[in-house]
């Protein structure tokens, strides 16, 4: 087995055009057609960065979708599909002789031996040196991949489109609480809110493909006033159409188990495929008021078409 041999055949596939993509999108062959020319096109370029637009134009994917569906199909990130692959190339370069390990190591894309070794040795139970000595190419470490197995009620609706005043927020999804709580004293200072506002957050990134410090979301409110951006504050709009929608009574921090399901079981088999805006959550009920177990959030994510 050559060093090559993971990109054999690969040289020339190039992505499906997008008008090319089945008539009928969102079936779970579709979007393994179309995940695995991602994967294809990562094998094929190995030495180069990996761009994540770039990629979610091979899959014909909306950005602001493509990480949740690509992690939730595959169970690894794009970025980790990379690391692996790269990983596996090595494996074919630590058994040809002649090519030293610090090569290999560069040629991974590792800036040390050590750093090269400590992740050889997690995907392949020994050390590279150990693998060399064995002389021939073994699979690495299987990892199972868990899928979601609870299953939740998705209903089709066409949503209005709605105007929103807020503050964009940057950092982890589950501290945007800081942002609403500024948000929250900001209109009340001037006498914005009352029984009916109404509470959103749109969230613009996969949290298990970007650096949790790095994730951007918006944390914004329904007015009855209209708003004029001020500096301390934003006015978003949020596109109207059609949406699949969940609701979730519970805490918050099990909206994620909500969001894998979503991503990795249902819009695979719903004859759908998701659209060209961020998806975001309407908070239905106050959570200062009652217990995490009676809070409830609607997941909205837009559909094409």
């Amino acid at each position: 087995m050559t060093n090559d041999s993971i990109s054999a055949g690969l040289s020339a596939a190039w992505p499906v055009p997008c008008s090319a993509v089945a008539a009928k999108p969102g079936t779970r062959l579709d979007y393994g057609d179309r995940i695995e020319r991602v994967v294809t096109f990562i094998a094929a370029h190995l030495d180069e960065p990996l761009d994540l637009d770039r990629l979610a134009e091979v899959a014909c994917f909306s950005p602001y979708h493509f990480h949740r569906v690509y992690r939730a199909i595959t169970g690894e990130t794009a970025a980790e599909t990379l690391r692996r692959l790269r990983l596996h190339r090595a494996a074919g370069d630590l058994v040809r002789d002649g090519i030293a390990i610090p090569t290999v190591a560069r040629r991974a894309g590792y800036g040390s031996v050590e750093a090269f070794t400590r992740a050889f040795g997690q995907s392949y139970g020994v050390t590279p040196a150990a693998y060399r000595k064995s002389g021939r190419l073994n699979p690495p470490v299987p990892t199972n991949h868990r899928m979601e197995d609870s299953m939740h009620e998705v209903e089709i609706r066409d949503l209005p489109a709605h105007r929103i005043v807020g503050l964009p927020h940057t950092g982890p999804y589950m501290t945007i609480g800081t942002s609403f709580d500024r948000l929250y004293a900001w209109a009340s200072k001037q006498g914005l809110t009352g029984p009916g506002t109404r509470s959103f957050a749109i969230y613009y990134d996969d949290p298990e493909s970007v650096k949790p410090e790095e994730l951007r979301s918006f944390a914004g409110l329904m007015l009855d006033l209209g708003v004029v951006e001020d500096g301390a504050v934003r006015v978003v709009d949020i596109p109207g159409g059609r949406h699949a929608v969940v609701r979730h009574q519970g805490p918050y921090a099990e909206l994620g188990a909500v969001y894998r399901w979503l991503y990795g079981e249902w819009l695979p088999n719903s004859g759908h495929a998701p659209g060209d805006a961020p998806c975001y959550e309407e908070y239905l009920n106050n959570p200062r008021a009652l217990p995490p177990a009676e809070w409830l959030t609607e997941i909205c994510v837009p559909l094409a078409g």
